[in-house]
């Protein structure tokens, strides 16, 4: 059941977006452009959908979507997990 105030998912909503340049892990990147390839979706679009979900305390992927990114996390040779998080230097 939709909250009272929510928009609708139908409802087209107006943003203003700026362009970024973020430093950000390599294997990470490829899962997130392979992952928002897969949806359809542009990489911008999958990060603000994952930013938002994240705000309210939910997951932003249900299980084929996980699937799909423990089989990429697979094919990139990527071994990192949340503990990394605040611990990840440069070579």
């Amino acid at each position: 059941m939709a909250k009272k105030n929510a928009p609708s998912a139908k409802m087209s909503l107006t943003v203003e977006r700026v362009q970024t340049g973020i430093r950000i892990e390599k294997r990470i990147l490829k899962i997130l452009k392979a992952l928002a390839e897969y949806h359809d979706f542009t990489l911008g679009d999958l990060l603000e959908g994952m930013i938002l979900h994240n705000f309210e305390g939910k997951t932003p992927f249900g299980q084929d979507s996980l699937k799909i990114i423990a089989e990429l996390k697979r094919i990139y040779k990527f071994d990192l997990d949340a503990t990394a998080s605040h611990r990840l230097s440069e070579n």
